[in-house]
């Protein structure tokens, strides 16, 4: 799936040294909230992950240039009567600020309602993540609530806002 300056694909074997190198450069700014993977080691793990079935795995790269930008994952697929998800992210330390995860994450929310049929998303983000809670605002979430000590990020316990972007369409169709 594609626009004008993103498009989106399937994350595979041959991005382990681009999407490392991202993780790394960007260590700083995510480390905080998020844990990418660092190694080709964590790459290969993440990977296996992107295989089941209760996961997708996209790399964001530029139309112009085909350079990854950007990984965002849904993940935690539940199908069946509950048709949800959350999403996962993170972008180039170099191409923040420019709207291209705005519009790869408007892509992915395409393929994640049309394509996997699913009815709700959300992404889990901490409180004080401004640039993370400013973008799912972008893509039309809506902040549903508070989750204490949700996930265990860079060694310890981690609150979260939970943001949802909900189907409005009134189907089941997986």
């Amino acid at each position: 799936m594609s626009n004008n300056r993103v498009y989106i694909r399937d994350v595979r074997s041959s991005d382990k040294r681009e999407v490392v190198a991202i993780a790394n450069a960007g260590a700083e700014i995510h480390q905080p909230w998020i844990s990418p993977p660092l190694t080709p080691n964590m790459f290969k793990s993440y990977l296996r992950r992107c295989h089941r079935d209760d996961h997708e795995g996209f790399a964001v790269c530029l139309v112009k240039t085909e350079e990854i930008v950007g990984v965002i994952n849904i993940n935690n697929i539940v199908r069946g009567s509950f048709l949800s998800a959350s999403i996962g992210y993170y972008s180039s330390a170099t191409h923040q600020g420019v709207g291209y995860m705005t519009e790869a994450l408007q892509l992915v929310l395409r393929f994640a309602f049309d394509e996997l049929g699913l009815h709700r998303i959300e992404a889990n983000i901490q409180p004080n993540n401004y640039a993370s809670r400013n973008l799912v605002q972008r893509c039309g979430f809506i902040l549903e609530g508070e989750s204490k000590d949700f996930l265990f990020i860079n060694g310890r316990w981690r609150d979260h806002e939970r943001w949802v972007r909900v189907d409005a369409r009134d189907r089941l169709t997986r």
